[in-house]
């Protein structure tokens, strides 16, 4: 048997015949494997789902109880036999919840990693190496470019702009699911103990982080409060907010980003970014050689980002590796919007 006979690319996703699924699909199958709960990954209207239990109770925030025809909670390092494959979730270090897919069939083992990091992130489980015949790697940041560095030293940008700036808002736009609790953990790591501020869209989530066990300090919500009161405070909101009416509320505001695409210099600038912040939920180039050279995988499968150079890099090491070309995913929560009620003058 070869790996593609046991995983493929289709319209829908990563199918596996042998098993009677896919790996976040695209469109509505019968039967859908999670790897973790962006929207780009996990869509709603899936016959069933298997995924982690705070997957399935994000996909269940975002989307109502009715995201799917059924459920099943898969927990880490727990085996499940579908079809003619075995699969295994591991810890993917990317968000709460989030795995990387191992499918077993005879002697041949696949890794869909999903989205994946290698740096510390105290509110997620770390990434956990897992030896295979064939990893399909992500490739988000998959350019030499892409040196996501130390998050401790971006965090402490953002504490020494406020402290210089007293009278201003700092506004942090970070997406709704794992970044915006990341940078809030690490701002209790750093020592700021003020409340943070959080725009609307991000309360759901961030209350059930917390729920898991995930401490985050004192949180409050921006509506309501008094512009004036607002001077000198730390406010979590999504990227598309901080370029929004919305942020008139705010005394004198400073715009950041926290995103490794704000390596790119040029990309703040044209998002408006005053305080650019390299604060990446994905593998930098670094982080996603060493994985795979790691992982000892002789075949490598390079999806979703900068597929080429990853695959040029493979291919010189004497690896076999092809780009799989698999399109719908993108930056995760881009389309992060104001809930219901929230206005900007609210």
């Amino acid at each position: 048997m070869r790996p593609q006979d046991i995983l493929m690319p289709v319209a829908a996703g990563l199918c596996c015949k042998p098993g009677g699924f896919h790996i976040d699909p695209v469109r509505p199958v019968e039967r859908a494997v999670i790897t973790h709960g962006h929207s780009d990954h996990a869509r709603s209207g899936h016959g069933a789902v298997l995924a982690t239990q705070e997957t399935l109770d994000m996909m269940r925030l975002r989307y109502g109880d009715n995201f799917a025809g059924s459920t099943q909670a898969i927990a880490y390092g727990e085996r499940i036999k579908l079809g003619d494959v075995t699969i295994q979730f591991h810890p993917a270090g990317h968000v709460l919840g989030s795995a990387q897919i191992a499918v077993s069939c005879k002697d041949i083992c696949i890794v869909a990693s999903g989205d994946y990091k290698d740096a510390p992130d105290p509110t997620c489980a770390p990434f956990e190496l897992v030896p295979c015949d064939v990893f399909i790697t992500e490739a988000t940041f998959g350019l030499p470019v892409f040196h996501h560095g130390n998050a401790a030293d971006e965090i402490r940008k953002l504490l020494a702009s406020v402290a210089l700036f007293p009278e201003r808002a700092h506004l942090v736009g970070a997406y709704s699911l794992g970044k915006a609790q990341r940078v809030i953990a690490l701002l209790r790591d750093a020592g700021y103990d003020a409340p943070i501020y959080l725009h609307g869209a991000m309360e759901k989530i961030t209350r059930y982080y917390e729920s898991r066990g995930v401490p985050l300090g004192d949180l409050r919500l921006v509506k309501g409060m008094k512009k004036a009161d607002l001077a000198g405070t730390i406010t979590l909101a999504p990227p598309s907010a901080t370029s929004d009416i919305w942020t008139r509320r705010f005394p004198d505001p400073v715009t950041a980003f926290a995103s490794g695409w704000m390596r790119v210099r040029a990309r703040a600038r044209q998002r408006g970014v005053e305080l650019p912040l390299v604060i990446s939920d994905h593998a930098d180039w670094d982080g996603l050689i060493a994985t795979i050279d790691s992982t000892g995988a002789g075949e490598v499968w390079v999806t979703h980002g900068q597929e080429d150079a990853l695959v040029h890099w493979c291919t010189a090491k004497g690896l076999a590796a092809r780009p799989l070309d698999l399109v719908g995913y993108g930056e995760e929560d881009e389309g992060d919007t104001m809930p219901e009620g929230e206005d900007a003058g609210a």
